[in-house]
């Protein structure tokens, strides 16, 4: 069955409890969550006018397949990602499942116990990159012969690393979680402020996940630079993981074939949806986002079932 382009839902008879910029959330019963990846994609905080094709299959799968491999290392709050069991849980909250609505829903849905997010983006880092590498390279400049180490966020790191390379152990830095606009890093002193008791048991659990999921992917040829996780407690304050998981939307997956620090990396993601929108005259980074020419938006999707295919062996 070839999956239909789904850039947003509406379930009959269910409250759709919050609109993300690709996830449609659903309320099921009183304890349960319905995650719905659309196949929206977002570049510079903008929702763009055409979907990636498949995109919200590869980011459901993707996360389900990590959350059931790394049970034993933290408890997450996925209970089915099987099309059949979450169809039945609808029909049982009296959801009329028609044929259209069941193909609707194909392969993009978790059923998930409901928690209590925590405010912060639990982000883990193995590479220099990003906003890390720039924020670095402003510390660095200049002064490559001091012996003492920069901080990065409230984290010691080394002196004259280059752009995207390893660093010698993951680091935690994370952020804020902002409902607008950009994420923002906190210092390490900060995080208990905004997590109290679980800022330990949150970095712990974040580099430790991170870790056994880099192993296993550079294994198969995918190189984790970084990630974001998100975590929750239930109602007898257990911490979870939940959200998505070390999908192409919240981690930086290289080909670890063409890895070569000292330069920015080719990436299993929508790269190529922002090299195409920087490179249209006039466009500001404001909504409405310029329409994407079909090429991006295959080469695009490519990207995600590339990486989908492998992780986990299989095509969707």
């Amino acid at each position: 069955m070839t999956l239909p382009i789904v850039l947003r839902t509406d379930i009959p008879g269910l409250q759709r409890v919050a609109t993300g910029k690709v996830r449609d959330v659903y309320a099921v019963g009183g304890d349960q969550v319905l995650l719905v990846a659309t196949d929206r994609v977002s570049a510079f905080d903008v929702v763009l006018n055409q979907g990636i094709p498949g995109k919200g299959a590869v980011l459901t799968q993707i996360s389900a397949f990590w959350f059931e491999r790394f049970a034993g290392l933290i408890p997450n709050h996925l209970l089915s990602a099987d099309d059949s069991a979450i169809h039945a849980a609808l029909q049982a909250s009296g959801v009329s499942m028609t044929d259209e609505l069941r193909q609707t829903l194909s392969e993009r849905c978790l059923l998930c116990r409901r928690t209590k997010p925590l405010p912060i983006e639990a982000v883990v880092r193995g590479y220099l990159s990003g906003s890390a590498w720039i924020e670095y390279a402003q510390g660095d400049q200049g002064q490559r012969d001091v012996l003492s180490p920069l901080s990065l966020w409230g984290v010691s790191l080394p002196r004259g690393l280059r752009e995207s390379d390893k660093l010698p152990q993951p680091i935690f830095t994370p952020s804020t979680k902002a409902t607008a606009g950009h994420d923002e890093p906190m210092p390490q002193s900060e995080i208990a402020n905004y997590i109290g008791e679980y800022a330990g048991p949150v970095r712990d659990a974040a580099i430790r996940v991170y870790e056994a999921a880099a192993e296993y992917a550079r294994e198969r040829g995918i190189i984790i630079a970084d990630t974001k996780f998100e975590f929750g407690v239930d109602a007898d304050g257990e911490l979870l993981l939940i959200d998505e998981a070390l999908t192409p939307d919240s981690s930086r997956f290289w080909p670890a074939d063409t890895y070569e620090p000292g330069r920015g990396q080719s990436s299993f993601d929508k790269q190529f949806v922002r090299d195409f929108l920087l490179s249209v005259p006039g466009w500001d980074k404001q909504a409405p986002a310029p329409d994407l020419p079909d090429a991006i938006v295959s080469k695009t999707a490519d990207k995600y079932q590339e990486a989908f295919r492998l992780l986990t062996g299989r095509d969707l």
